[in-house]
């Protein structure tokens, strides 16, 4: 839902939070982060709750977003998407915020470079403004040969040589991705937001309601493991699940995820390719994650790393 690249510069950043007209903010410790730590990934990480008009969700200055747009957004999304849409309502008004937010930005900026953009989509808008902040983000060599190597099953046998184009591709849209992710995270931090404090208590317990964030409320530590069988035959992470569950017993929770079953989940936790393991500590927050096979030892070596100690196999 969100098509946009990090800025490159902090001047450029104060520069934007001043044209969007939200004002930096000092610490307050009724943020969503702290009330509700596993709720909120991105922009809304940093937004505080307080009590705002009947029928408003968030407020950002001159942005405002209510039920209306939310529902208006769940009704225009496929039919078998709709229902998890209303249980995950915080994760979508955390993508319409970041759209929203993104767009004042980049409408912003690009008049103050004399383009007209009162008849550019929104989608369009956005994506022209970051495309001229991407000339920093790319690819090498070894990055498309690790991710051929970590994903070969998938290519069921084709030659990288053959693949090595797509490949660059996805492998430069997520690289954009993930410093987007970061630069919204930030943006949040310098924004005013607010959420609806009594509507965001709600929401938290409904978006709870789901086998990892009910592992990561557990006090144990989590390994989710995000997978599915590929066209070439059975899924190769189930066996690993199943070492590593026989390794570590109570002492961890393992969650296996299907994307395709579980699609709003797999877009809360930013997955954008299959297999993924993410590692969080006893805590909830994530510590680790890796896109691509990974092999039982690697996990072990990883969950020691974090305090885990395999049980004894006598």
């Amino acid at each position: 839902m969100r098509n946009c690249i990090v800025l490159r510069a902090t001047c450029l950043l104060v520069l934007m939070v001043v044209s969007v007209g939200c004002g930096a903010q000092a610490e307050d410790p009724k943020r969503i982060s702290e009330l509700y730590p596993n709720l909120a990934t991105g922009v809304l990480t940093s937004a505080k709750v307080g009590e705002l008009s009947e029928g408003v969700l968030l407020r950002c200055q001159n942005i405002v977003i209510g039920e209306r747009d939310l529902a208006r957004a769940t009704a225009e999304a496929p039919k078998n998407q709709r229902q998890d849409l209303k249980a995950n309502a915080f994760f979508v008004l955390e993508q319409q915020a970041t759209d929203k937010i993104l767009e004042s930005l980049a409408r912003q900026s690009l008049s103050d470079q004399n383009v007209d953009v009162g008849s550019i989509p929104k989608r369009q808008v956005i994506q022209r403004f970051t495309e001229s902040l991407a000339t920093e983000v790319t690819v090498a060599d070894s990055d498309i040969e690790t991710f051929y190597k970590e994903n070969e099953s998938i290519f069921c046998g084709t030659p990288l040589d053959k693949v090595r184009d797509r490949i660059k591709s996805y492998v430069l849209q997520d690289k954009q991705q993930r410093f987007v992710d970061d630069y919204v995270r930030q943006l949040g931090r310098n924004l005013e937001i607010v959420v609806s404090a009594k509507w965001v208590r709600e929401q938290a317990e409904r978006a709870q309601d789901n086998p990892l964030d009910k592992a990561r409320s557990s006090g144990k530590p989590t390994l989710a493991v995000f997978s599915a069988a590929s066209c070439c035959g059975p899924d190769r992470m189930l066996p690993v699940v199943n070492g590593v569950r026989s390794a570590f017993g109570e002492a961890l929770s393992v969650v296996y995820i299907e994307p395709r079953k579980e699609q709003i989940l797999a877009a809360r936790c930013g997955v954008r390719s299959i297999p993924t393991q993410i590692f969080f500590d006893k805590t909830g927050k994530e510590v680790y994650r890796h896109s691509g096979f990974l092999g039982e030892a690697p996990i072990l070596e990883q969950l020691k790393k974090m305090g885990l100690q395999e049980r004894s196999k006598g």
